[in-house]
């Protein structure tokens, strides 16, 4: 590609070129859109099988210290001083007024914390956490390291053939083991709605890992296109679309990301913003949305009420091959908020019949143990 010397490259790069991958710039990486199977194809056999993702570009971290956990929570609503060991916890760092930095994973170790964060903000992240918590606690970045995702009803089944020491391991736990002949982490835990792994791997060993785990017969090479299809049929936010510094947590309907104690106690950057929502409800809610007929709204469009009034925008929108429809979501004041409540969306001019539903639009299918 044109701009190749411009961005940065996976430890998998050569790997999926072999494949046949259609490659495009995304958060500063040549990353793989699709591959010669297309998007339709690799999304629907992540449901029904297994799919191998690509996600090195994420940043992933060591938070070092006994007090890891105290200090992270200085920046963060998550409750992470009760997690026990190889526990893994979804939550934001806010800002001042409450709104969204970025999201993360945090997982509880003997010697601290484990971080996952978003590619495109993983600098100014760990760059915000090392001057905030100072000495509290040791940031050391882990870019030696490349992470894979394996997803689908399936890939327990691959991962017990490759790797026993996940077997009977829960949904959003850790655990350390070797998967073939490499020594790997895997947390139980995923962005597609199915039942799957993050795998963390060092980088000299990622494009024999991907390998290993290609030449089984349930998995195929997925790209960013049906990892994003299958996130939003799970109603899962992509940061920077539906989420940012313009949402809180609880406009984002992250309030289950949000312990009791966390709740009452504040004690993290936006927390007066964060208890007045819990309080008094947000003045706008993330909704899903179902438009009508088979035209997708795409992120950006406009969606008004009745009268032709604008009260929102969508904020992710598409075709999901697992409801073979159109689905969407985006925000709306608080009084449009409910299921089944009619909206219109602006599209190409035309405004076409939509209805406000629940998420998410394809059951989620996380192993509870």
């Amino acid at each position: 590609m044109s701009d190749d010397e411009n961005l940065k490259f996976t430890p998998l790069d050569a790997l999926h070129r072999s494949l046949g991958a259609k490659m495009v710039p995304f958060a500063g990486y040549a990353m793989p859109v699709q591959y010669p199977a297309g998007i339709l194809n690799e999304h629907l056999h992540t449901r029904a099988a297994a799919g191998l993702f690509d996600v090195s570009h994420m940043g992933q971290a060591l938070l070092l210290g006994p007090d890891a956990a105290v200090a992270l929570e200085t920046l963060v609503p998550g409750d992470l001083q009760v997690l026990k060991e190889g526990a893994t916890r979804y939550t934001q760092l806010t800002d001042d007024n409450g709104g969204i930095l970025d999201d993360l994973m945090a997982t509880k170790r003997n010697d601290g914390l484990y971080l996952v964060v978003n590619a495109a903000c993983k600098d100014a992240d760990f760059a915000r956490i090392e001057a905030k918590i100072g000495s509290r606690a040791k940031l050391q970045r882990l870019d030696d390291r490349a992470l894979l995702a394996l997803q689908g009803p399936k890939a327990a089944e691959v991962m017990a053939r490759l790797a026993p020491d996940s077997v009977g391991q829960k949904f959003m736990t850790l655990r350390a083991g070797k998967i073939g002949a490499f020594d790997c982490w895997f947390t139980r835990s995923g962005y597609t709605g199915e039942d799957g792994y993050e795998i963390s791997v060092p980088a000299s060993q990622a494009e024999g890992l991907a390998k290993l785990l290609l030449d089984q017969p349930e998995v195929k090479p997925i790209g960013l296109g049906a990892r994003d299809s299958l996130r939003l049929e799970a109603g899962l936010c992509l940061y920077g679309h539906d989420i940012d510094t313009t949402t809180s947590p609880i406009e984002a309907d992250l309030v289950w990301s949000i312990s009791k104690r966390r709740r009452a106690e504040g004690g993290f950057p936006g927390a007066a913003r964060v208890q007045k929502e819990l309080a008094d409800g947000p003045s706008r809610k993330r909704v899903g949305i179902l438009p009508e007929g088979r035209a997708p709204a795409r992120e950006g469009t406009e969606i008004v009420d009745a009268a032709g009034n604008k009260i929102g925008i969508v904020t992710s929108g598409g075709f999901g091959p697992t409801v073979n429809g159109p689905i969407a979501m985006g925000y709306v004041p608080a009084s449009f908020a409910q299921a089944g409540t009619p909206v219109g969306l602006v599209v190409r001019g035309k405004t076409l019949p939509a209805k406000i539903a629940g998420m998410p639009f394809a059951p989620h299918r996380y192993f509870r143990g």
